[in-house]
């Protein structure tokens, strides 16, 4: 039997509704800042910068120089609904830019910079950007695109009072700081309409052109609160969170506006994301709560590996972006005693759609098997439905077995991307997530692969994600990828490409055994390649499609 769905119907009458009599306030993300500055102003924000310094302030500078900020893009002329781009790490200007650019009715639109020149051109044009902000590491980038983006008004370096980048031609360069500093902090948030954009973020995860993602004032509110509940991310005052996810990519996964929801002390650690960067962060401000995608996590393990560390305050981790391997958190769970939390979404969920935290009666099981239900991307929060179909759009059993088209709907999940009709996006009221996946009787979502993955070897779907997880759990597997390469008689046969730890000696043999027990014998790798390193996308995925594009020739070995 399929799941109970959440569809009701309703008898309409000809009686008027009687309307409730509460206050008509509409959810409006400045209201988080100024409820962050009202009740928590003292609680700080840190924040790395380019050159390596830290800088400090607290929510209720914040919300000082974000107003500043407010007025200045109504001097520069920026009206409702006008896209205003920023180009830029997690810092506490980009921070301001997140309320300010949203808060004043305009839309606040990050941008990947690690996006080739050719791609953001096309992003910002797609958008019709009126303003660009911008780091200073990127000027050589923004001086390639400036003469591409002809709706761009300014451009505004994110730098202290005098710096101007003079030494190459690009239009209309402002500075940040010179930009603030003329404005008073009086500036009042309009009362917007909560349906009203809030901010658009563009998808790498389509084919062709990548698309913007339209978000509110409402979904995003309505996100926040949902993310920080105890069976979500469990986000509290007492935290002290560090988003390792860039704010360019679907908006920190809503963390600068939980920890403002919540009152708690945030930590940008701008771009230095390697391992050493982030542990010294880490230590040196008392980090509670973290999240990133699992290649950022390995080299946090790794540096703490290598250097025999511990860590003092860090206590939960949240993966999500691609599946977390088992093996990595049980080395964050045994090595260090800090809780992982799987979680899944997308860009064009806002992102956040299901998290892992076990239910009352999971907490009698032995460990191994709450180990099982861990390794899932958990339940959805409320507000989100989800589902599961088959190549005939029937809804497939809630059985853990049956896997399918993963399905979803909800007030933050997109109805349309931007610049289309209105829920063109949907099939039949739900969005189609391009995910391969199943559901337990307790709702547990596992995703076995991405549509565009999966391995379909003689007519069979075969889960690359699985062979992943079991090959990253030898301890001579540094990373590994699994893709589907042509076979003459099955179509496609699995191929693992691994990168092996520093010294290790692991050989094809021994990884080919190591699946022995593990798997349906038919499921396992027909060969192994061993290389130095995988291609890693801008948001910190591995690119699978470079691989399949690299092994696109390779022969398996004939039997």
């Amino acid at each position: 039997m399929a799941a109970a769905s959440m569809e009701t119907t309703m008898d309409h009458t000809n009686t008027p509704a009687l309307a409730g009599q509460m206050m008509r306030q509409p959810l409006l993300i400045s209201a988080l800042l100024r409820h962050a500055d009202r009740y928590y102003g003292s609680r700080e924000i840190v924040s790395r910068r380019e050159d390596g310094s830290l800088h400090r302030y607290t929510w209720r500078d914040c919300h000082s120089r974000t107003r500043r900020l407010a007025k200045a893009l109504g001097a520069l002329g920026v009206q409702a609904g006008e896209r205003v781009a920023t180009l830029a790490w997690n810092g506490y200007r980009h921070l301001e830019l997140y309320y300010a650019i949203s808060g004043s009715g305009a839309v606040m639109h990050t941008i990947n910079p690690r996006l080739h020149a050719e791609q953001l051109a096309f992003i910002i044009n797609d958008a019709q950007d009126s303003i660009v902000f911008f780091e200073r590491s990127m000027l050589l980038l923004i001086a390639t695109i400036a003469p591409a983006c002809p709706s761009v008004k300014a451009f505004v370096l994110l730098g202290d009072a005098g710096e101007r980048p003079d030494m190459l031609r690009i239009p209309n360069v402002l500075c940040y700081e010179e930009l603030i500093a003329g404005h008073p902090d009086d500036y009042e948030w309009p009362l917007l309409d909560e349906q009203a954009a809030s901010s658009l973020c563009y998808t790498s995860g389509t084919t062709g052109n990548p698309k913007g993602v339209l978000y509110s004032h409402r979904s995003t509110m309505l996100h926040s609160y949902a993310s920080v509940m105890p069976d979500a991310l469990n986000l509290s005052s007492r935290d002290c969170i560090m988003p390792v996810v860039p704010m360019f990519h679907v908006n920190a996964w809503g963390l600068p506006y939980s920890a403002a929801l919540v009152g708690a002390k945030l930590v940008l650690p701008g771009a230095a994301l390697d391992g050493k960067s982030l542990y010294e962060l880490c230590e040196r401000e008392g980090v509670t709560v973290s999240a990133g995608v699992p290649t950022i996590w390995l080299g946090l393990l790794d540096h703490a590996r290598e250097q025999g560390l511990g860590f003092r305050s860090f206590r939960r981790a949240v993966v999500g972006g691609s599946a977390c391997p088992p093996a990595m958190m049980e080395a964050f769970r045994s090595r260090h005693q800090i809780e992982v939390v799987h979680a899944f979404g997308m860009t064009e969920l806002s992102p956040v759609g299901t998290v892992c935290t076990l239910q009352a009666h999971h907490l009698d099981l032995p460990e191994h098997e709450q180990r099982q239900i861990l390794q899932s991307q958990g339940r959805v929060l409320f507000g989100v439905d989800m589902k599961v179909t088959g190549d005939d759009g029937a809804e497939l059993p809630w059985d853990g077995q049956a896997s399918g088209h993963l399905m979803v709907r909800g007030p933050w999940v997109i109805g349309a991307y931007y610049g289309q009709a209105a829920n063109s996006a949907l099939d039949e009221g739900w969005f189609a997530t391009g995910d391969v996946a199943s559901i337990s009787a307790d709702g547990y979502l596992r995703i076995t692969d991405r549509s565009k993955d999966v391995i379909k070897s003689g007519g069979e779907w075969i889960g690359s994600i699985d062979l992943e997880n079991i090959a990253m759990a030898h301890p001579g597997v540094q990373q590994a990828a699994c893709i589907g390469v042509f076979h003459p008689k099955w179509d496609e046969r699995p191929l693992l490409v691994v990168v092996r730890k520093p010294g290790a000696l692991v050989d094809r043999a021994a990884l080919l055994d190591y699946y022995s027990g593990k798997i349906a014998k038919w499921w396992t790798p027909d060969d192994v390649v061993f290389v130095d390193t995988l291609p890693v996308g801008a948001t910190g995925k591995v690119l699978k499609n470079r691989i399949r594009e690299q092994f696109r020739d390779y022969r398996l070995p004939t039997a």
